[in-house]
């Protein structure tokens, strides 16, 4: 009987931060596991269930693989060219430009000032 009638006083009587806010709202659930839904099983001993491994085209799978894309990886290899004493001497005869082959020089003439303008060159 005591029991029953607390029960009744409690569905009554809210704590403070039920009567407003989130709380109120009766969808609301409670945040914390009740102890049945905590840890339904030992992590080390985890329930067998057969993985579901999904049949589909290769093709048509995104590949989430970091290392496809790393573009790092697909860079062209390095070329090394090892030259030899022969070679050096060869490209030191060979006169492969000559002065014609650059282009002219930007200012080539002088340009002459008139020192005696009226009024340094502007007109009035």
């Amino acid at each position: 009987m005591a029991k029953s009638l607390l029960q009744n006083v409690k569905r009554f009587i809210k704590l403070p931060w039920e009567i407003t806010g989130p709380c109120a709202d009766p969808e609301y659930k409670l945040a914390i596991p009740a102890a049945t839904e905590y840890r339904l099983f030992c992590p080390a001993t985890p329930p067998k269930v057969k993985p579901i491994v999904p049949a589909s085209d290769p093709e048509t799978v995104f590949d989430i693989k970091y290392y496809t894309r790393d573009q790092r990886r697909n860079r062209p290899p390095i070329r090394r060219t090892i030259l030899t004493k022969a070679d050096v001497d060869k490209s030191r005869k060979d006169k492969t430009f000559s002065v014609s082959d650059f282009p002219p020089v930007y200012l080539n003439t002088t340009i002459e000032e008139d020192l005696n303008a009226i009024g340094g060159g502007y007109q009035k």
